[in-house]
């Protein structure tokens, strides 16, 4: 007769599940706002809507940081991912005006380690902290056979609110507005899948390997791994004269700017406003990677474009300043087809 079949068996470890969640208690109770209501554990996170807004609509968005968990899995550093997970979802609401209320995780592993459960959701509640944002729910989850050890993925959802008279977008687009871009910290969390390429076949460099050019003897997971930034910091206060914006992430400025614009605009961007950061150059070196495509898989050094009213310039590039955000003006918007010219 057949030995008896248990949960465990079938590669599903209770008590893994049990030790992560008493784990991670103070790292949700840590991102607890005014808004926050209920205990942790509950079936479902709760949060009282503010009100500060005449007629507030709430704008949500969900994300992943597609492969750069790779980077963190064979670095055995679990504690960024989180972190770029919350400041990216921050970044696309924020485009529309909205800032953030309250965040959800999900984590899914082949076999559930506690320890790096612990990790990910650290990194999780420091972006929460640094956006004012509560984390109020989550699911940690096992799947045998459907991800490989030490394999997991990672996903995070984000629900944020602006006043609807406030709602930023193409229709407040003008001729002649200002493009202020606003630089990234590195890859953020697109074009990975490339990057790790390069680095693997072409350069052949491990994750402790220096990364060529990198100051201070960087390794390639500490440039690979740098933080997603937000933007949060810089923009809150200005949002009511700000036109319209866009977070540069896949598909790069040419695949990302355009959702701002109107179908009757163009904007104009100068590349010579700005040294492309090294890390890209050492990336199209080595991989042979022409520029066009450069352009449309990695952000090339621009994290955010601000569209707005000249007037407003000077005011964005000293919160940038205050905030340690390297600014600067990037070209213009003009008649033409809703489409981007960088020049």
């Amino acid at each position: 007769m057949s030995q008896p079949l248990d949960y465990r068996s079938a590669g599903v470890d209770i008590a893994a599940a049990d030790e992560a969640k008493h784990r991670l208690k103070a790292l949700v109770e840590s991102t607890a706002t005014a808004g926050t209501r209920g205990a942790f554990g509950g079936f479902g996170g709760m949060f009282r809507m503010p009100t500060d807004a005449a007629n507030p609509l709430l704008v949500a968005s969900a994300d992943g940081v597609g492969t750069k968990i790779k980077v963190a899995i064979e670095a055995g550093r679990h504690d960024t991912v989180g972190h770029d997970l919350v400041n990216h979802c921050v970044n696309d609401i924020l485009v529309q005006g909205a800032v953030p209320l309250f965040f959800l995780d999900y984590v899914a592993f082949g076999a559930l380690v506690p320890e790096v459960v612990e990790a990910v959701v650290r990194g999780v509640a420091a972006g929460c902290r640094e956006n004012g944002c509560a984390l109020i729910g989550g699911e940690t989850a096992e799947m045998p056979g459907l991800y490989t050890p030490p394999d997991y993925d990672l996903a995070g959802f984000i629900v944020g609110y602006v006043d609807e008279s406030r709602v930023l977008g193409a229709e407040r687009v003008r001729d002649g507005d200002a493009l202020v871009a606003l630089a990234s910290s590195g890859l953020h969390t697109n074009g990975y899948s490339l990057a790790r390429r390069i680095v693997a076949e072409r350069m052949r460099l491990g994750p402790n390997d220096p990364f060529p050019g990198a100051p201070g003897g960087a390794t390639v997971a500490d440039v690979l791994l740098r933080v997603h930034r937000s933007y949060l910091a810089v923009l809150r206060g200005l949002l009511p004269r700000l036109h319209a914006m866009a977070h540069i992430t896949g598909g790069g400025i040419p695949g990302n700017l355009p959702r701002a614009l109107p179908p009757t605009l163009d904007a104009v961007v100068d590349t010579a406003t700005w040294t492309v950061p090294s890390l890209f150059e050492e990336l199209a070196r080595a991989g042979g990677v022409a520029r066009d495509e450069m352009f449309r898989a990695f952000n090339m050094g621009v994290g955010m474009i601000v569209i707005c009213d000249a007037s407003v310039v000077d005011d964005v590039l000293a919160n940038a300043r205050a905030a340690h955000v390297d600014a600067w003006v990037a070209g213009r918007v003009r008649p033409g087809a809703g489409q981007v010219n960088l020049v």
